[in-house]
């Protein structure tokens, strides 16, 4: 089976999920293309998996007159089982080529729909976005497939690696320091639990600013910044509580996972942007082992489940194996 992927994001959780799909892919016999932009930390991390070509697809550049006329002329001659653009931007480079399925995959909710007038299915990764899609008037085909990741354990990082105590209660979120990512809310929560640490694993044109509020706050000696991490799972293995603040996120808030969340159940639901709510969110998991126990255990259940990297990667291929 071949794919070829269009890819032309820069750093964040939809570029670590590419990574482990195609790795995955890789690991079932996939022969895959991939076109990134320049320069991604990420390359390396694929090179072993993908044939990789480098452009940049911008206005005002010449690939933006060439890459389109390559891409079509390599899928007449390759014959791949599968075309696969990466969110809007991407979708522009599809050709318009008939010989296999097109597919276009949403992270996030678009505003319209020009974007993909060569793409026979859009992959939502929850129903939500699929939902929206259909709602601003796409009428070709819609899949919901989610992201998966790594379920192996691991062992955690010292945390003396973030100069933090071993007793405290430690707080994670991670992700793209933008305002939408809600982690002004989460330093607010953090000012409201004595106690507590947080981790802030990514970054961000937001970084400094949030430092600004940690010292006003007076919490500064409580949070860490600790940047972008190939891996983030010791960090996550070495924390208490993993939150996640954002006002606008397909997988990271109310929004989004209330088709796989139960509040009480799997995880605590708190109202967006509500700063007391999170703090005592944290303080009711910080305070009560056995609630945090029991969340953790069926939070696994429910990613083994539902979001286990043979579930999503089987169903990829036979999306890639059908012809629309």
């Amino acid at each position: 089976m071949k794919v070829m992927h269009f890819h032309f994001g820069k750093d964040g959780g939809a570029e670590r999920f590419f990574v482990h799909l195609v790795n995955a892919l890789a690991e079932r016999g996939v022969e895959q293309t991939s076109v990134i932009r320049h320069g991604r930390i990420w390359k390396k991390d694929i090179e072993g998996a993908t044939r990789i070509i480098e452009s940049n697809f911008r206005n005002l550049s010449l690939d933006r007159i060439l890459l389109p006329m390559k891409v079509s002329s390599m899928a007449r001659r390759e014959k791949p089982d599968a075309l696969f653009a990466w969110m809007p931007r991407a979708s522009r480079l599809m050709p318009n080529y008939k010989g296999c399925i097109k597919i276009s995959r949403l992270g996030d909710y678009p505003l319209r729909l020009d974007y993909f007038r060569n793409t026979d299915c859009l992959v939502c990764n929850t129903p939500g976005i699929a939902e929206h899609v259909r709602k601003i008037g796409w009428k070709r085909d819609v899949e919901v497939i989610s992201n998966f990741t790594g379920t192996e354990p691991v062992a955690p990082i010292s945390r003396a690696t973030l100069d933090t105590p071993e007793s405290v209660p430690v707080v994670m979120s991670m992700g793209r320091f933008v305002p939408r990512k809600g982690f002004h809310t989460l330093i607010q929560a953090i000012a409201k639990v004595p106690d507590a640490y947080l981790w802030l694993v990514g970054d961000g044109e937001e970084r400094a600013n949030l430092e600004k509020l940690a010292a006003d706050l007076g919490v500064a000696k409580r949070v860490r910044f600790a940047g972008w991490q190939k891996d983030t799972r010791p960090f996550l293995a070495a924390s208490d509580i993993f939150v996640m603040a954002s006002s606008h996120e397909p997988l990271g808030n109310s929004e989004g996972p209330q088709w796989f969340m139960r509040d009480g159940e799997n995880g605590l639901m708190v109202d967006i942007g509500d700063a007391d709510g999170f703090a005592q969110a944290i303080d009711r998991i910080a305070g009560d082992t056995s609630l945090g126990e029991r969340l953790a255990e069926r939070g696994h259940e429910t990613l083994m489940n539902q979001f286990s990297k043979q579930a999503i990667t089987d169903a990829y291929l036979k999306l890639f194996a059908s012809k629309r």
